[in-house]
């Protein structure tokens, strides 16, 4: 179906919005999309404004209308924003009270022009996909950017004035100090895609996302990073299917977590997918225990210490016990998993490895018959055995725990729609969605060996490049061969190892 044009035309935007209504056309008839909640008079003015039309009417999911009201109009060139115009002439104001009452993205009733601006700008993040939002003061206007598949946009620009309001806004938001202007700030805050029992709404089709807020002064005024943790896209993520292992890593990977104790590490950058991955393998190692006769992977006691949870693990049907850092009351990575290990557990997924202590203790659950997950930053897969060692891990007994590493990333995939020429659904990027590239190294005897005499990434390379190890740039131009995505993207996120100079490595150390 297309927009109506009489409606686009007569319905402000604003109204519609809020209400949730949009006129649309079909070849042979006319009709009123509305959310269940939108109340009858609504539906009656808008028949009146339309001249007496009596359409049909067909009732929408909330946020899917809400994304096509704004993307309508927005390409009628009838987008309101109230908060842009008042800003402009200095009218603006930020009504705190109101704000802290009502959380619902889709709900404008009772707001002020500040607070239905942030609301439009996070739904628009969070039906595009957006990991962070990214409030900009430059020295003449504010500059909104949405980070999108690993890559910062720009997506709205409002005069420098409306940056404190929309600061503040997030402030009240985060239950934070909107005083404080001068220090950096931390806060939480859930944001709801229709609420349930909200003007006669029965909730359904809602859900929550959970938002990590960041304030810190600059010379041009307080900036603001918004990190939007969408559990409705981690539900949809957490299959080992959708995040597009190659088949014959995949056949390699399935059988490394099969086993029954063991390492099994996840290097890359921040960003690159790693918690993605192993939430995925955590769901299929409950699900070969479910194939085992095993209902739900129960007789499995699976346990996390991650920082943050970004995502409950039981929404997907898997039987674990997730908890997080909190360094204020000493539960730091190390400590968690001191604890874990006193619950008997059968899978550990630890967040990160980052410091000797933890290094240490993942290390000893490992060889004490355990089957450990865990994240290390590291440029490829056969960096982290010298990683580990560089943390303080004796070589054999890294040699003896690691099982296998894999080294991930994620790159943008081509827009099919424009066929990566570039539009407004992509914010003329010309890409959509991401995809993985994979690098597993698993170690066999030659490769233990090598690891406990503390020898160099590059000679574990070498030996893993003769047994047919695919580096992540070869993963990525498989992809390039297929279509998937472009040159120029694989060459953004992996390095040409061919280029690099030989390390001094851990043998060429003196103690």
């Amino acid at each position: 179906m297309d927009a109506w044009t009489e409606f686009v035309e007569r319905i402000p935007h604003a109204f519609a919005r809020e209400h949730l209504v949009l006129g649309v056309r079909s070849e042979r008839a006319r009709c009123v999309l509305h959310a269940e909640r939108t109340p009858p008079w609504v539906l009656h003015n808008v028949c009146v404004a339309l001249g007496g039309a009596k359409p049909g009417l067909e009732p929408a999911e909330p946020s899917e209308l809400a994304a096509r009201i704004d993307g309508i109009y927005a390409e009628s060139g009838r987008t309101t924003s109230a908060l842009q115009d008042h800003a402009e002439h200095g009218e603006s104001h930020l009504d705190q009270t109101v704000a802290l009452q009502d959380a619902d993205l889709l709900t404008s009733a009772g707001k002020s022009d500040t607070a239905k601006f942030l609301d439009a700008v996070l739904f628009d993040a969070i039906r595009r996909g957006a990991s962070d939002v990214h409030v900009h003061p430059l020295e003449t206007d504010t500059l909104i950017r949405f980070r999108i598949d690993g890559v910062l946009v720009e997506a709205r620009r409002l005069p420098r004035r409306a940056s404190d309001q929309v600061v503040s806004r997030l402030k009240v938001l985060g239950s934070m100090d909107t005083a404080e202007s001068r220090a950096p700030q931390d806060g939480r805050a859930t944001v709801t895609l229709g609420r349930a029992g909200n003007d006669g709404a029965d909730g359904k089709g809602s859900r929550s996302v959970d938002l990590r807020i960041s304030t810190i002064p600059t010379a041009e005024g307080e900036r603001a990073v918004i990190r939007i943790l969408d559990t409705d896209r981690g539900r949809r993520l957490a299959d080992l299917d959708t995040i597009g292992m190659p088949p014959d890593v995949r056949t390699a990977y399935d059988r490394v977590v099969s086993r029954p104790n063991g390492m099994i590490l996840l290097t890359g950058p921040t960003g690159s997918g790693k918690t993605t991955t192993l939430y995925a393998t955590l769901r299929r190692v409950a699900a070969q225990s479910n194939d085992q006769g095993r209902i739900g992977g129960a007789s499995l006691n699976i346990m996390t210490v991650e920082d943050p949870v970004e995502y409950r693990l039981s929404a997907v049907g898997i039987t674990i016990s997730q908890s997080q850092v909190n360094r204020k009351k000493g539960m730091s990575f190390a400590a968690g998993l001191r604890h874990i290990l006193r619950q008997d557990p059968d899978v550990v997924m630890v967040g990160e490895i980052r410091d000797a202590e933890t290094a240490s203790l993942a290390i000893q659950a490992a060889l004490t018959g355990h089957l450990v997950f865990s994240t290390l930053h590291t440029n490829d897969a056969v960096g982290a055995p010298p990683r580990l060692i560089d943390l303080g891990v004796e070589p054999y007994l890294a040699s003896a725990a690691l099982t296998a590493v894999m080294a991930q990333r994620l790159v943008r995939t081509v827009h099919t729609d424009c066929r990566g020429t570039g539009c407004e659904a992509c914010l003329n990027t010309g890409y959509a969605g991401r995809s993985g590239i994979f690098e597993l190294f698993v170690l066999d005897e030659t490769s233990r060996e090598l690891v406990s005499q503390a020898s160099s990434s590059t000679a574990l390379r070498r030996h893993a490049a003769a047994r047919g190890m695919r580096t992540l740039r070869e993963d990525g131009l498989r992809l390039v061969q297929l279509g998937v995505t472009t040159r120029t993207e694989i060459e953004r996120v992996t390095v040409d190892l061919t280029d690099l100079p030989e390390p001094l490595g851990i043998e060429g150390r003196t103690a």
